[in-house]
């Protein structure tokens, strides 16, 4: 979602003049001190203080985010299909679980953006992780369209053998080559998608360092080693976490939007620092009407042709795997966490320690 930024802050600036003041003029440093501090808090100051955190771009097509033009949002190239679904869930009982919807932008290159919240704005150096829910990525009928096509695709081939060399047939060693659509059904099984329904896209951790390594990252025992690496050190994380999940869930089964609407390719985008957690529905680009013929549940097995999207089966083995994240051998809350609230029936769009 964004792009790595560094530059001198206007309070860095301040500390490098106020040494020189100091160094020249020591009789008046006291008097310089307290001009400091009344700087500091100006409203322009904190207005600044608020957009120093890095932007990263964890999961899609580089280049899709501008910084927005208004404190606290950011501008997303425009998809006619999620502005849709933007404009539904602004009126849905999913709105607190998702960014706000501001309207269309028109940049100074003529390309139209959405203006959306900006959901790290309030965070302070956060840590960031990007979870595609569902038990497939693909459009069925992007699937339809792939299989009009039987030509054999070099390139998907050579991504194969690169993450699996024994991956291909012997055939398609032959050949060199495989078919769009068993290259994506093959890799949704190379991840956690199909088995758990969801898989990690990205992580950026508070110190800036950022990962994308998860295209293998399969089974349980892995995805919670991951996820307890993503919150070590941040001791509220895991439970706030498992709180917002919940309240999520119980949101979703009240959601007209949610029954009439297949999300595909939706990520849930988990945000924490020393102070917060929370975690918002994102990413609706593939969010399409279900077919009047058809109705889904969201947590029935795929098959071609019912469009089932697994939404609920990666949803609740998200929630059971954080809850084995706080609790003991025993089934326990773990002591560390007892004194987090986990009130199931809490809707709110980050949680203060």
């Amino acid at each position: 979602m964004y792009s790595a930024n560094i530059c001198v802050t206007i309070e860095d600036f301040m500390d490098v003049v106020f040494c020189a003041y100091v160094h020249s003029h020591k009789k008046q440093s006291e008097r310089w001190r307290k001009l400091r501090n009344i700087v500091q808090w100006t409203p322009f100051f904190q207005t600044y203080k608020k957009q120093r955190y890095p932007w990263i771009q964890l999961a899609g097509h580089q280049g899709n985010f501008k910084a927005g033009p208004d404190q606290g949002t950011i501008l997303k190239k425009l998809c006619q299909q999620e502005e849709k679904c933007f404009q539904l869930l602004m009126k849905d009982v999913l709105r607190p679980f998702v960014p706000e919807y501001k309207g269309q932008v028109t940049c100074e290159d003529g390309e139209l953006y959405l203006q959306l919240q900006d959901l790290l704005s309030d965070f302070d150096s956060p840590c960031v992780m990007d979870c595609k829910i569902g038990v497939r990525t693909y459009l069925e009928e992007e699937l339809a369209k792939a299989k009009e096509k039987t030509k054999l695709r070099k390139d998907m081939y050579e991504k194969m053998i690169q993450i699996d060399p024994k991956a291909p047939t012997d055939e398609e060693h032959r050949s060199k080559g495989v078919t769009k659509p068993r290259y994506m059904i093959w890799r949704e099984t190379i991840s956690s998608t199909a088995t758990l329904g969801f898989r990690i896209d990205g992580v950026k951790k508070a110190d800036g360092t950022s990962s994308k390594d998860f295209k293998t990252t399969k089974t349980r025992e892995q995805i919670v080693e991951a996820f307890k690496d993503f919150t070590s050190n941040f001791s509220n994380a895991a439970p706030r976490y498992l709180e917002r999940l919940k309240s999520i869930r119980d949101t979703l089964k009240e959601s007209p939007f949610f029954r009439s609407h297949e999300l595909i390719g939706s990520s849930l985008l988990f945000v924490h620092d020393k102070r917060r957690a929370s975690i918002w529905m994102i990413d609706f680009a593939k969010t399409v009407p279900v077919p009047e013929n058809a109705s889904i549940d969201h947590n029935s097995v795929w098959k071609v042709g019912n469009h089932e999207d697994g939404y609920l089966i990666g949803l609740n083995n998200l929630i059971s795997i954080f809850e084995s994240l706080i609790k003991d051998d025993n089934g326990n809350i773990d002591q560390c966490y007892s004194n987090v609230s986990l009130d199931k029936n809490v809707r709110k769009d980050s949680f203060d320690t």
